[in-house]
């Protein structure tokens, strides 16, 4: 009997898998107008509540950058993964997250090889960098 027990348990407890519980950023979510955009150019991004979101920029009426974003998880870790830009998607691994920032990386991409998002106060702000330069984007929350 004992050892029927012990079998049950021993079941039991490699049948419960231990899920790490990924909290994805919401505060990414609404629509967004970027205030230090060149003069002639506006660009905006979109998070939507499935973790998908646009980013798009206008200069006069027409669109001259549109990319696709996705935040996924895969294997218990977070992606930010960009289509639209390279011809096959390019994934960038989470690897730092508080309640109100990440950083997403690949260091194989030639550029950019990191993605820093944050919430400050009411703005949403991202740097894109690699090893030479930076690229720093501070957007304003559109009203909906």
């Amino acid at each position: 009997m004992r050892i029927l027990i012990l079998f049950f348990f021993c079941i039991l407890l490699f049948s419960c898998q231990n899920t790490k519980d990924i909290k994805k950023p919401t505060w990414l979510f609404g629509k967004w107008k970027r205030a230090n955009n060149q003069p002639d150019k506006l660009t905006y991004e979109f998070w939507y509540d499935d973790f998908s979101g646009m980013g798009f920029t206008l200069q006069k009426q027409d669109t001259v950058f549109k990319e696709i974003l996705h935040i996924v998880s895969k294997n218990d870790a977070l992606f930010l993964q960009v289509t639209g830009v390279n011809e096959t998607p390019t994934s960038f691994a989470i690897t730092q997250q508080t309640d109100t920032s990440f950083t997403a990386e690949n260091k194989q991409n030639e550029f950019p090889k990191v993605i820093q998002y944050w919430k400050d106060k009411n703005q949403l702000k991202a740097t894109v960098a690699n090893d030479e330069f930076s690229i720093d984007f501070v957007f304003d929350k559109l009203e909906e």
